[in-house]
């Protein structure tokens, strides 16, 4: 009993559900302006990364604390949005709620003069013989259902 009318004491103190709700509110709407961010750059062909202000390291935008330092306090650095694909699976029959892809392909690709890799839905293959490790790919746009949509280049 006593531990649940402390509970209740901590859960009452004036402002603190206000505040960490509206905390809560502001960082969904940061995540939305960064997921907005992100899109529109996958559909101009290029990935969005951050910089750290702290310690310089570069990382994808949608990371929220530098994987280095820690710091959270970040400026936007794009990249052109191709690389080299360095592993990939093919799925030859789509699950369920994919049927309109047919096959395709997940990619994981290094990103050209950047130091992260980024994955990507390659739509179209039909079978691995037309993949290799090194094969140039390039994001073309970003579908709410697949998310980076590649294509060989």
């Amino acid at each position: 009993m006593e531990l649940l009318a402390q509970a209740q004491q901590f859960i009452s103190l004036k402002g603190w559900d206000k505040e960490g709700l509206s905390e809560t509110k502001q960082q969904q709407q940061k995540d939305l302006s960064s997921r907005e961010k992100f899109i529109k750059s996958a559909n101009a062909g290029k990935i969005l990364a951050n910089k750290c202000l702290r310690c310089g390291h570069i990382m994808l935008e949608t990371i929220y604390y530098c994987e280095k330092c820690f710091g959270n306090k970040f400026e936007p650095v794009e990249f052109e949005g191709t690389g080299n694909m360095v592993t990939y699976t093919t799925q030859d029959v789509a699950p369920e709620g994919f049927e309109d892809t047919e096959s395709y392909a997940w990619v994981v690709f290094k990103v050209d003069n950047a130091p992260f890799r980024v994955s990507g839905f390659l739509p179209g293959v039909k079978s691995a013989k037309g993949l290799s490790i090194g094969t140039k790919v390039k994001v073309s746009s970003f579908s709410p259902k697949h998310g980076l949509l590649l294509q060989k280049i």
